[in-house]
C-alpha cells in the first residue's frame, strides 16, 4: 500500500511516495514554491503530485497535504493563513487534483509522521515540540491527532512561560516560549551578541558566560514548559524535533537536569523525552501517513 505526501513550505514543495505500513520513502521531488505568484505555486503542487502518482506504477491508498495555518474542520482546505501563499486559503485541493485529499497543519504533521513511523509509533499519548525559528507543536490523545476546536490545538509555542515579560508573540501571548527559546529571537535575548542558536551554542561550548546564561535560561524556560504540558495532558512521550535539536547533549542534558526539578513524577512516573526520528522531511510524510491513518477520528471538541 503506498501513500502520496507533500509539504508546502516557503520556499520549497516537497513531495514523498512512501509505504504506508512502514514510511519507507520510496520517491521524492522538490520543486520551488515561489510563494509570492498567485497560480505559479498551486501548478508545482500539482506538477508534484503527478509525479509521485507517475511513480507509484498503481493505486495510491492516500494523499495528504502538509501546509502552514489552521485547516478546515473536515481537513480539505486550510481556512486561515492571511499574508502568505496567496491562494491558499479555502481552496479545496482535492477537486484541484481530481483525488481525494486530506490536509492538515504543518507542525501537526510532523507529529504524525512520528506518530506513524517514528519516536512515537505505537504511543497512545504523547505531544511534540519542534524548535526552530519558532516553535510549534502537536498534541496525540489516544491515538489520534487532537486539532480541537476551529483546529487551533497543538500551538504550544505560543504559550507563556514569561507571563510578565513586555514581549508579546505573534499570538499576542506575553513571554511565550517561542519567545524563549526560538531561533528569532537569540539576537534580543543575547543582547545582540549572537545571532543565531548555531553562533549561541559555539560560545556556550567556548563557556562564554553570557552564552551560557542566555543559553541555560532557553532550555530552563523549555523544561517548565514541558512540565506544565505534563500536567495538562499526561503524555507518554515529548518529542522534540526541529534545527535547535542538533544541540544534542549541550540541550537534551541541561533539559533533564531541569526536569529533575521541575516536573511532577508521582509514585515515580517521569515522562519520556526523544529527539524527533524525522527532520526535513516529517511534513511530507507525516501527510502521507495521515492520509491514510486506519478509523482517524478528528476531535473538534
Amino acid at each position: 500500500m503506498k501513500a502520496i505526501g507533500i509539504d508546502i513550505g516557503g520556499t520549497r514543495i516537497k513531495g514523498v511516495l512512501i509505504d504506508a505500513q512502514t514510511g519507507t520513502v520510496l520517491h521524492r521531488v522538490i520543486t520551488p514554491t515561489n510563494d509570492r505568484e498567485d497560480g505559479q505555486w498551486k501548478e508545482a503542487v500539482a506538477d508534484t503530485f503527478r509525479q509521485l502518482k507517475a511513480g507509484a506504477d498503481g493505486a495510491v491508498a492516500g494523499v495528504g497535504l502538509s501546509a502552514p495555518g489552521l485547516p478546515t474542520p473536515a481537513n480539505d482546505a486550510i481556512a486561515c493563513m492571511p499574508g502568505r501563499l496567496p491562494g491558499l486559503e479555502g481552496l479545496n485541493w482535492s477537486a484541484f487534483l481530481g483525488q481525494p485529499v486530506r490536509v492538515l497543519n504543518d507542525a501537526h504533521a510532523a507529529l504524525m509522521a512520528e506518530a506513524r513511523f517514528g519516536a512515537a509509533r505505537n504511543i497512545q499519548n504523547a505531544l511534540m515540540l519542534t524548535l526552530g525559528t519558532g516553535v510549534g507543536g502537536g498534541l496525540l490523545i489516544n491515538g489520534n491527532l487532537y486539532q480541537g476546536f476551529y483546529q487551533m490545538a497543538g500551538h504550544l509555542g505560543h504559550i507563556p512561560v514569561q507571563a510578565d515579560s513586555s514581549q508579546l508573540g505573534i499570538t499576542g501571548t506575553p513571554g511565550s516560549l517561542e519567545d524563549a527559546i526560538g531561533n528569532a529571537t537569540v539576537s534580543r535575548r543575547s543582547y545582540g551578541r549572537y545571532a543565531m542558536t548555531n553562533e549561541l551554542l559555539e560560545a556556550y561550548h567556548r563557556q562564554e558566560p553570557l552564552a551560557t546564561l542566555v543559553w541555560l535560561t532557553s532550555v530552563r524556560h523549555l523544561a517548565v514548559a514541558i512540565a506544565g504540558l505534563a500536567n495538562a495532558f499526561s503524555p507518554e512521550v515529548v518529542i522534540l524535533g526541529g534545527g535547535i535539536t542538533q544541540a544534542g547533549e549541550a540541550l537534551f542534558g541541561p533539559l533533564d537536569s531541569f526536569l529533575d526539578l521541575f516536573e511532577w513524577r508521582p509514585a515515580g512516573k517521569k515522562t519520556t523525552i526523544r529527539k524527533a526520528h524525522f527532520e526535513d522531511w516529517a511534513g511530507a510524510i507525516g501527510a502521507a501517513g495521515f492520509a491514510v491513518t486506519v478509523d482517524s477520528e478528528i476531535h473538534t471538541l
